[in-house]
């Protein structure tokens, strides 16, 4: 069976406090985009001890595939459920690092097709349950709507937030950030307004002055032409343009379709609509 695993974008990220665990409260809203991967699992008949076979295609994929978020999760499932030995084979589209959750998606989307192939009955509840001990935001991906995030990026609640009729262009610079370094040079700060109630009522020509990501604050310092990419998206026309998580991608949100190959030639470019 084959299944199209999906990027996401934040829609605001405050970082709000350091955890005793190491880690940080944030709040967010995550919005499911078209970017997908596509990623295909079939029953291996042949005859081999090997549980999980995984190939991949794309975009490179950097180290070993023991790592990979798809062979934790057959793991974790085969430990509580019978599962044959199986052929996987993804596909990747979606940048690596970017900010935009391909990896979680990937690991959750497995999580949906292992239990519709091999007629699992994982109820809604166990599927996140799995996703949860992948990593923070791999749980959203099982629902996969809008949603404001809180606590680690782990705890959703659904939102009514329809951006069906805007179009997005996404921005990938070849530029790698460090996901610990970029939360190393956030002061956690707790914020004056509700991000939640901001996304939902607000109109999104309001969304500039009002809902930021964070990151931004350390990360455009740093590396000046990520920042150069946010601005230019505002001179052609976004309504809204945001780093997505820790970066590197920026997206502008537009009130109608964009062609901007031209505009951004040595990064990786996403047009769609949201």
């Amino acid at each position: 069976m084959l299944t199209f695993p999906n990027a996401k974008i934040n829609l605001g990220l405050n970082i709000i406090r350091k955890r005793p665990d190491g880690y940080h409260d944030l709040q967010s809203v995550f919005y499911p985009i078209g970017l997908r991967d596509a990623l295909e699992v079939i029953e291996n008949t042949s005859k081999t001890t090997e549980r999980i076979q995984f190939t991949t295609s794309g975009i490179a994929i950097p180290g070993e595939i023991k790592y990979n978020l798809c062979w934790f999760a057959y793991h974790l499932i085969a430990n509580d459920y019978k599962l044959p030995n199986v052929k996987v084979h993804l596909h990747k589209q979606i940048p690596i690092g970017a900010g935009l959750g391909g990896g979680s998606a990937d690991a959750a989307f497995f999580i949906r097709l292992l239990n519709d192939t091999f007629e699992l009955g994982l109820s809604w509840g166990e599927m996140h349950h799995y996703a949860r001990q992948l990593g923070s935001d791999c749980s959203f991906f099982i629902t996969n709507r809008p949603a404001y995030a809180q606590a680690k990026g782990d705890e959703y609640e659904t939102i009514n937030l329809d951006l069906s009729h805007y179009f997005v262009a996404l921005v990938y610079p070849p530029i790698h950030i460090n996901t610990a370094k970029a939360y190393s040079g956030v002061v956690p700060t707790m914020p004056t307004h509700s991000l939640e109630n901001d996304i939902v009522n607000l109109p999104i020509t309001k969304w500039k002055d009002r809902i930021n990501n964070d990151f931004e604050k350390s990360i455009f310092p740093q590396f000046h032409s990520i920042k150069t990419i946010k601005d230019k998206l505002y001179k052609l026309g976004a309504v809204y343009a945001s780093m997505s998580g820790s970066g590197s991608s920026v997206y502008g949100i537009f009130k109608s379709e964009t062609n901007l190959k031209s505009e951004f030639k040595n990064c990786f470019l996403w047009e769609g609509k949201l």
